[in-house]
């Protein structure tokens, strides 16, 4: 089990939720529109949120953000060990630092001096570019260790913070190749007991970034490695959030509402079945808002009685259609019969009479 960080009210590692992080992808000086995305993220279920502080602007801009928002917020930092001093000063709840363009030990340990003062944790934030180039480039070749390199990046930055007594440390080791990826963190976490935020950086677009996030986030989550994530993809942020919550509930690491099963239809299936999981899955939240997280339900939309009450007989509840009709179950048995246009109503009345109990 890796030790316990504190962020505000936010506990990472030791054994407590894996947390869902995830990055503003506005211009930090903008303070309205950044504010404006934040707000999102967090009602989408982002947990942490972590913006660009490129310059003196972005992070002066944090004492205004922070006002305005209700999670734990981080400045990314690069190049310039002072706007990490800026950013705390500011407000910051933690700093992430890339070791690949700010080493200078003086420096980190200016750093590691005022986030003790202040009590804020550092994230060392290695990525497959955060390594020496010519290194980097040797060990891309034949029998190169680059997952090595940056486990010893990551070890070699701490050691430096911790000549300073400073221990509120959280790593990343981070490369867009997924198996690379999972060779650091596997390395790593066999070396030390600091938390392990995970993710796989520029994934890509949503389709393959969605596929490389969750084989090597969900791999490593698997083996009991990762104490916090962010699914990076090229496009909307609260995406990130959906992919992430999805990861964690599919592992039941964590749960965040009904779960739904529905199957990918053939031949056999006689209604408009995209149509019908679309619509409960749009107005589901609204009928279980008051379901306790121990209670959420599973929901079986199957397309034909070959996928009906058989393979679904587990769910909580579920329709099997047939033409223009379906089967009710509960738990595997049958209980009634009803007509194809009554089915999501039928189900969405069932969830709020679920959430009502």
């Amino acid at each position: 089990m890796t030790s316990e960080i504190r962020l505000g009210k936010i506990r990472i590692g030791g054994g407590s939720p894996i947390v869902i992080q995830s990055m503003a992808k506005t211009d930090t000086r903008d303070v309205s529109n950044t504010v404006g995305q934040i707000k999102e993220l967090e009602k989408a279920g982002c947990e942490v949120v972590r913006v660009a502080v490129k310059d003196a602007q972005a992070a002066s801009a944090i004492k205004k953000i922070k006002e305005k928002i209700n999670i734990p917020l981080v400045a990314d930092i690069h190049f310039n060990y002072k706007l990490a001093i800026m950013a705390m000063e500011n407000g910051a709840d933690k700093i992430r630092l890339n070791p690949g363009n700010i080493y200078k030990e003086d420096e980190v340990l200016e750093i590691a001096k005022i986030a003790k003062e202040k009590k804020i944790p550092i994230r060392v934030g290695v990525n497959s570019g955060s390594v020496c180039r010519d290194k980097r480039q040797g060990a891309r070749g034949k029998g190169g260790d680059l997952a090595g390199l940056m486990v010893k990046s990551a070890l070699d930055y701490i050691k430096i913070l911790e000549k300073a007594r400073f221990y509120d440390i959280i790593v990343s080791l981070k490369a867009a190749d997924v198996l690379v990826t999972l060779d650091a963190y596997r390395k790593f976490s066999k070396k030390s007991r600091y938390p392990l935020h995970l993710g796989i950086t520029a994934s890509g677009p949503v389709s393959s970034g969605l596929v490389k996030s969750s084989i090597g986030i969900g791999a490593l989550l698997l083996e009991g490695i990762g104490d916090t994530i962010r699914v990076s993809l090229t496009g909307e942020a609260c995406e990130e959030i959906v992919a992430a919550r999805n990861i964690l509930q599919t592992l039941h690491l964590r749960r965040f509402g009904p779960e739904i099963i529905s199957c990918p239809t053939c031949g056999r299936c006689q209604l408009d079945m995209q149509r019908i999981v679309k619509d409960v899955e749009q107005h589901i939240t609204h009928y279980t808002s008051h379901i306790t997280r121990e209670r959420y339900p599973k929901i079986a939309i199957m397309g034909c009685e070959v996928n009906g009450p058989g393979e679904a007989r587990d769910a909580d509840i579920g329709i099997a259609f047939g033409k223009g009709a379906g089967v009710v179950f509960e738990n595997g048995k049958i209980i009634k019969r009803i007509k194809e246009g009554q089915a999501v109503d039928y189900l969405l009345r069932w969830l709020k009479v679920k959430g009502e109990r």
